[in-house]
């Protein structure tokens, strides 16, 4: 392989690890007080109202039904006006987001339900808030299920980032498209999908270890 590949490599990985870090934090901005609400507000719940979180509910569902493929073409108009341009890096980032903000609230809202209700009723039963049992209570006890609902999300995003190489978009996806299967390059091919393997296998591994590392349920070595 030629220093032009291995730099072309190169600069589709960091264009790729570009779109994936912007995509996630912009979608966890909106997905995490998106799912913790969804969490909170069924009848019953702290912040109960039954009718917003239906409400809420169904355009989360509507936003995960359409295939990203889809999703990346249909609103190409949004994301000019946005980004002034449907292709490139900085493009890609407004579908991504879009597909990853309903996609972290869901995984958020199931974080937040598996907290112990006991839990819950002994902050009430102290006079906390609800506000306060959120922020001291729910978040800290769901952070290593949230921690790993974001690796979750982050992987997916990687995938959807080689998705838009297929409609404009930069990074690892256009550069196998373009190489690998237009110019008949199998060697392009490879490591791309050597490079996606190697990125996805980071992402979780860190994302485990940081759950392990917040997680204060997990059992820690102790000198003997």
């Amino acid at each position: 392989m030629s220093a032009n590949l291995i730099n072309m490599l190169i600069e589709a990985t960091l264009q790729t690890l570009y779109m994936v870090a912007i995509s996630g934090l912009l979608g966890t901005l909106v997905g995490l007080p998106v799912g913790v609400y969804l969490a909170v507000s069924q009848r019953g719940e702290l912040l109960s109202s039954p009718l917003v979180n239906k409400v809420l509910g169904l355009v989360v569902n509507a936003a995960r039904s359409v295939p990203f493929i889809i999703l990346v073409v249909a609103i190409i108009p949004f994301t000019r006006l946005i980004a002034g341009t449907s292709i490139g890096t900085t493009a890609a980032i407004v579908p991504l987001t879009i597909a990853a903000a309903p996609f972290i609230a869901r995984l958020v809202e199931n974080a937040i339900r598996e907290v112990d209700s006991g839990l819950i009723e002994a902050a009430r039963a102290m006079g906390a808030t609800p506000f306060q049992i959120i922020r001291k209570v729910l978040i800290p006890e769901a952070l290593p299920g949230i921690t790993l609902g974001l690796t979750l999300a982050v992987v997916s995003l990687i995938g959807y980032s080689a998705m838009v190489g297929a409609v404009g978009g930069e990074g690892l996806g256009d550069l196998g498209i373009r190489y690998g299967y237009q110019r008949f390059m199998p060697e392009v091919m490879l490591a791309v999908v050597v490079i996606l393997i190697v990125l996805v296998q980071l992402v979780q591994s860190l994302g485990e270890g940081l759950a392990r590392l917040v997680d204060k349920r997990a059992p820690r070595n102790r000198g003997r």
